[in-house]
């Protein structure tokens, strides 16, 4: 028993792993269409908070991805200090949306 519930762990760990990899692949991959990366790392700060930070300030928040679609779209400043973004209207509604679903899916 104790060898068919490791096997089932570590099955576990890599079907999480290879999901976790996809959606950072995605979430680079929308980052780079929409000229993110100029300000915004996943890992790293930048000019802005590091993605990262964004899903912990944001984790289990009601009504985060719809925040986040928002500050995508419209911008806004004082929530990381003195860093402000500037708005990014030609950023499609799908896109922000799926990019704050994927930011908020990081750990």
């Amino acid at each position: 028993m104790r060898i068919l519930t490791g096997v089932f762990l570590v099955a576990c760990a890599a079907v999480s792993s290879q999901a976790v990899g996809a959606d950072t692949e995605a979430l680079q991959g929308l980052m780079q269409k929409n000229n993110c990366t100029a300000c915004h790392l996943i890992e790293k700060r930048k000019y802005g908070p590091k993605f990262k930070e964004v899903a912990q300030k944001y984790a289990g928040e009601p009504g985060a991805v719809e925040t986040l679609v928002a500050k995508i779209k419209a911008g806004g400043a004082g929530v990381w200090g003195e860093d402000m973004m500037p708005p990014q209207p030609q950023v499609s509604d799908a896109d922000a949306r799926a990019m704050a679903d994927l930011i908020l899916s990081l750990k």
